[in-house]
């Protein structure tokens, strides 16, 4: 992504609380904050960024990027998202303006590749391979005593293993 655009970093905002997700799904704030540290520890070019941890809960990504925009006023910041993401765009807080004021990226998720916004001017298909893994997949396996070994880095993977996450099905 970074080397086919002109973005110079990738920033990974940790959210406390999405207000379209249920908390009591949600791994301890920490806990998701360290797995995006050993996930992208290698690439200088990456950032675990824990932003949202000192904003208001829920978190809406528009306060985000008021807040970022007025601590980092030399940056220029966009989002990146998930095909599916998009198509429930409409129901975040203020999404019109985001839409207005902010680059999006948006990578092919199965089953969400048309959606209305995408002919956005501010919205941005890229292209690369449609991946069908997602979070939500590789907790369900883990659930089901399956392997994920190879599905995440080895980093994440011996980070998951160690801390016992998403083995209990109530988790």
């Amino acid at each position: 992504m970074l080397t086919d655009s002109e973005l110079e970093e990738l920033w990974f905002v940790v959210s406390p609380q999405n207000p379209l997700k249920l908390r009591s799904s949600l791994l301890a704030d920490r806990h998701r904050l360290q797995m995006v540290r050993v996930a992208i520890e290698e690439n200088y070019k990456m950032r675990a960024c824990d932003v949202e941890f000192h904003l208001p809960i829920p978190s809406y990504t528009v306060v985000t990027l008021a807040h970022l925009r007025e601590q980092y006023p030399d940056r220029e910041f966009c989002l990146i998202m998930g095909s599916d993401n998009l198509e429930s765009f409409h129901k975040w807080r203020n999404y019109e303006y985001i839409l207005e004021n902010y680059q999006i990226y948006v990578y092919p998720r199965p089953g969400h590749v048309n959606c209305e916004l995408a002919s956005h001017p501010n919205v941005h298909l890229v292209d690369v391979p449609m991946m069908d893994i997602s979070s939500s997949y590789i907790r369900e396996r883990i659930k089901q005593k399956r392997s994920v070994e190879y599905l995440l880095s080895e980093p994440v993977y011996k980070y998951l293993t160690e801390m016992h996450f998403y083995e209990c099905a109530n988790v």
